[in-house]
């Protein structure tokens, strides 16, 4: 169930992240507003409302930035429009978010060997990285990787594959991009409690990420030191989508946090006692927000202090839960905060459908 590759030399260079970017749609809605548009919609269905705003309450969300105006959602009748909407989206805030990152690492879109692209919220092929090789202008033998269905684990899970390819070419450069338009996903007719959580949980973002090999890496960028994957068998139920004619159609188990709570201690000790630590001599915990409910099974189980999420909990409060953007979203506010420092270590970490874990080891 837990797999760790063999770890590089002690003297090894390892792959560093240079720079994280965040890219958010210009639209943005107060959770009161969000809450008077589905209100508008669902008391048609006969639900609940007020159901509908404790619910919304409860995931602690003050407002998220969304894909198109939100008076424009209605027009969107269709699986189809919606999903043109999302590649439209996709690309534009894909495009600012890999021109952003690639500014603030001092390099150009020829400077890119491999792009890795991951989303859970849309459907495009070609993909939206090859989309993007004319639109950036990256080099005609740019490799590329997208990778869909991860959902919310694969912002740490794409931090661990690009890594994994640059331990194999230590002197490339690679971008991890991830796009997630969850708002464009909503199933209008889905009154089920799990569909207004999520309605009033995910928010829309994007975010890219640079990484360069050891041979070529400025040593005062955090080194990935190793990485693990963690698959919980039988739990294929917990969180995915079904597809329906009319979409993506959430599935969201109730038993989400009892699965962090009963798993991720022993699953992190493992992980750091491999490499001759404990979570004592963690100095960062960077972590996906998941919802309320995740943060705090995380903070139970691992015994962080009141602090040690403040950026996670700061994020979800401010745009909601991005999926697989959040994690990567989290680490971008630790680096752009200039707190880490030289020695300290960092784990960043997320759980997503399978239902499965990724963890990753960083150093500064």
């Amino acid at each position: 169930m837990v797999h760790s590759g063999l770890l590089p030399a002690p003297t090894a260079r390892h792959p560093r992240v240079h720079r994280v970017a965040r890219a958010l749609p210009d639209h943005f809605a107060t959770q009161d507003e969000l809450i008077g548009a589905l209100r508008a919609l669902w008391q048609k269905e006969h639900f609940n409302v007020e159901r509908l705003e404790e619910l919304h309450r409860s995931v602690q969300v003050g407002g998220r930035h969304l894909a198109i105006p939100l008076a424009d959602y209605p027009g969107l009748t269709t699986f189809q429009a919606r999903n043109d909407a999302w590649t439209r989206v996709a690309v534009d805030l894909g495009e600012r978010a890999v021109r952003a990152a690639l500014d603030a690492a001092g390099l150009h879109p020829v400077d890119v060997d491999h792009i890795f692209f991951v989303t859970v919220t849309g459907l495009a092929t070609p993909s939206i990285d090859a989309r993007l090789v004319n639109r950036l202008g990256l080099r005609a033998d740019v490799k590329r990787t997208p990778i869909f269905g991860l959902g919310c684990v694969a912002g740490a899970a794409g931090v661990a594959r690009a890594s994994d390819y640059l331990r194999a070419y230590p002197n490339e450069t690679a971008v991890l991009l991830s796009v997630e338009l969850c708002s464009l996903t909503l199933q209008r007719g889905d009154v089920s409690v799990a569909n207004v959580i999520a309605s009033g949980l995910f928010g829309d973002g994007a975010v890219a990420l640079v990484m360069r090999g050891g041979d070529i890496a400025e040593l005062d960028a955090p080194a990935v030191i190793a990485t693990r994957s963690v698959f919980y068998p039988g739990t294929e139920r917990i969180m995915g989508w079904d597809f329906v004619d009319a979409g993506f159609k959430v599935v969201l188990s109730p038993k989400v946090p009892e699965l962090v709570a009963a798993n991720i201690r022993a699953n992190v000790d493992d992980f750091l006692a491999a490499h001759g630590l404990d979570r004592a001599r963690v100095t960062h915990w960077i972590a996906h927000t998941g919802g309320p409910k995740v943060l705090q099974a995380f903070e139970r189980a691992l015994e962080l202090p009141d602090h040690a999420l403040r950026r996670s909990w700061a994020s979800l409060r401010s745009v909601g839960n991005l999926s697989s953007a959040s994690v990567l979203f989290v680490l971008s506010e630790l680096l752009e905060s200039g707190e880490a420092r030289p020695g300290d270590r960092g784990v960043l970490m997320a759980m997503g459908p399978g239902f499965c874990a990724e963890l990753v080891l960083l150093r500064w």
